[in-house]
């Protein structure tokens, strides 16, 4: 057996290692060296460095928060409140609080955890069945971890390592250590959705073997932002193009791709050719104000079932039942379809606005209110998986060929009624099959269409303004689907609504290097009587040295200390950025700003030049997509 010890030991190296090479040659040493002592056991290794309790495929979840473990640190060092909140002060992280305290309290069992141990705990904790039960499991297992040891089991139970490892360079360390192809490790890895199995399958020549298997998330494909028409035309223009149409497509991963930014990508004919003369061929879908999700159905093993993946690859199902029921019947075999969740005006047949969705998400029971109140569809638009076949490495103009084949069959029978029928004698809610045929239609496919110059991009994306859409997303034509990736084969051009000059009224400590400063910002704008209205709260764009010196002069400028967070002076003031404005009951504004970010602080902007109620009002008024007011 493998001594846990090993991984806490190459973590602290990690974590103090800025090298990608040499990271990756330290991870392959360790995992070489765990399976040559234990090899079922270096699978778990990999797996656990990458910050994973259960391989993706696995449901099971450890259940084990914070609160639960700042218990259980609490009772092993004997550590009081303020002993806690001082060592969790100075990392911002609960694993490095917890390896101060374990040495505090002279807690140094003799290292004895292996893999195996931990592997049998989480198990354990994940079908305790009461709190107090995963508690004592948990309890029983940090018992015997030594200080460092403690300190990366936390961030592991808490799913964030910080040490600069992601899963992809795990990966490529693997391929090193096995002496196996990257590309080989990484298709098994997706098609198999466990970083453990993978690592056997290294060692054991198999990789090959591996086939996909329904009901874990592949990668989602991003797009990058975009501003005007002509910044998309330009960034098309840099797709390589290939010199022989009939060469294959590449395959979705790379042997061993290079650390290189979109920017390194040149134009040669173009450079000198304007945006207005360049031509490209890009397919322009509407852009949605939903929740990005992944359906898969189908499985012919398990019929009936259903399953729905958000973006960080939770299982959101039980939240949109009519969902699930209306895909139940589908039985064009096992498919995965990319798409977006969408609140649906029934009568009007267009989408409303995330605000209106927003309350649904993370809802455990449905009620025939809320379904009512907020009918859901799917609105897809791409296919990766249909016919026993991966279907990533197919140009997107096939994808949809596929894609609409697809939805010709099944629209037939992806209905679920707006609201479920009450059984005469129970009073619960029960679905009849028979009303799939006469309810909403829970499937649409996403209109496309063509373009291939500026003057058709701003057609478009002002034809999906006024659909109350928030702008288009633009797919070149021949573009594969690289799960995880953000390139320049997919844009989104967004509107562009004004900023807002707010002051600060309050400020939190933030996490990891940002614990000691004070790096999060609620800020407020002037109502009509002069006083300070709350209206957000952001964290992104400013610099650490602006970061240092807010710190000193909010801490100087504090009315009242709350520990981690301080209300200050209304001293500050500063232009943020937003994606959308929404009615909101959280602030004292009655709006918040969705995505907030800052662009720069005004100090040459005085407090009483703000932006005021009004003018948020004015902004939230303007926008075609707000949700319909009573």
């Amino acid at each position: 057996m493998a001594l846990f010890l090993q991984l806490a030991e190459l973590a602290d190296v990690l974590a103090a290692t800025s090298s990608r090479l040499k990271k990756r040659a330290a991870i392959a040493e360790g995992i070489t060296a765990v399976h040559a002592q234990s090899p079922e056991e270096a699978g778990l290794f990999a797996l656990y460095l990458a910050g994973q309790t259960f391989p993706e495929a696995d449901p099971r979840k450890l259940n084990a928060g914070g609160a639960v473990l700042s218990r259980i640190i609490a009772s092993i060092s004997h550590a009081a409140d303020t002993a806690m909140t001082e060592a969790y002060r100075r990392h911002g992280d609960l694993g490095a609080a917890t390896h101060d305290l374990f040495l505090d309290a002279g807690h140094n069992p003799p290292p004895t955890l292996t893999f195996t141990d931990l592997h049998d705990a989480f198990a354990q904790a994940s079908i305790a069945r009461t709190t107090v039960i995963r508690q004592i499991v948990l309890t029983d297992l940090l018992t015997r971890a030594i200080p460092v040891e403690a300190k990366y089991l936390i961030k592991l139970m808490l799913g964030d390592m910080r040490i600069g490892v992601k899963q992809s360079l795990v990966e490529e360390a693997i391929a090193v250590a096995a002496e196996a192809s990257l590309s080989d490790v990484r298709n098994a890895v997706m098609l198999q959705a466990d970083l453990a199995c993978a690592t056997e399958m290294a060692f054991a020549k198999t990789l090959r073997e591996a086939r996909m298997r329904l009901f874990h998330p592949l990668g989602f494909m991003l797009a990058s932002p975009v501003e005007t028409p002509e910044e998309a035309v330009e960034r098309f223009a840099k797709i390589p193009v290939e010199s022989d149409a009939s060469t294959p497509p590449p395959t979705h991963v790379e042997p061993d791709p290079p650390s290189v930014s979109e920017d390194a990508y040149t134009v040669t004919a173009q450079e000198e050719i304007s945006p207005e003369a360049i031509h490209i061929h890009a397919q322009i879908e509407d852009k949605y104000d939903g929740m990005r999700v992944q359906l898969h159905c189908g499985d012919p093993a398990q019929p009936g079932r259903v399953a729905l993946y958000s973006r960080n690859r939770e299982d959101v199902t039980e939240s949109y039942p009519e969902i699930a029921e209306a895909f139940a019947h589908a039985e064009s075999g096992a498919m995965i379809l990319d798409g977006e969740l969408l609140a649906w005006d029934v009568q009007q047949e267009r989408a409303l606005p995330f605000a209106v969705l927003s309350p649904r998400i993370g809802r455990k029971r449905v009620s025939n209110e809320v379904r009512t109140a907020t009918p859901v569809v799917f609105m897809a638009f791409d296919v990766l998986y249909a016919s026993d076949s991966l279907l990533l490495d197919l140009p997107l103009r096939e994808r949809r060929n596929r894609l609409e084949a697809i939805a010709e069959r099944l629209l037939a029978v992806t209905h679920s009624p707006l609201a479920l029928p009450a059984t005469a004698d129970t009073g619960l809610f029960a679905h009849d099959n028979g009303a799939a045929q006469t309810g909403v239609q829970r499937l649409l496919l996403s209109p496309i269409s063509l373009a291939y110059s500026a003057e058709d991009l701003d057609r478009a994306y002002n034809a999906a303004r006024e659909r109350g859409n928030e702008g288009v997303m633009i797919k070149a034509a021949d573009s594969i689907y690289q799960p995880g990736r953000r390139g320049i084969s997919w844009v989104k051009l967004k509107r562009q609504l004004g900023t807002l000059d707010v002051v600060i009224t309050g400020a939190e400590y933030g996490h990891g290097k940002r614990s000691q400063f004070l790096s999060d910002y609620t800020f407020a704008i002037r109502a009509p009587e002069g006083d300070l209205l709350n209206v957000g709260k952001a964290y992104s764009g400013v610099t650490d040295a602006e970061i240092v010196k807010l710190t000193a002069w909010l801490k100087d400028h504090t009315l009242e200390d709350q520990g981690h967070f301080r209300t200050v002076e209304p001293g500050i003031v500063l232009e943020v950025a937003f994606n959308n404005v929404m009615r909101s009951s959280r602030h004292a504004s009655g709006f918040a700003l969705r995505f907030p970010r800052i662009l720069r602080i005004r100090t040459d902007k005085p407090l009483e030049e703000i932006d005021t109620l009004e003018r948020v009002e004015e902004i939230y008024q303007s926008q075609p997509d707000k949700p319909a007011e009573a």
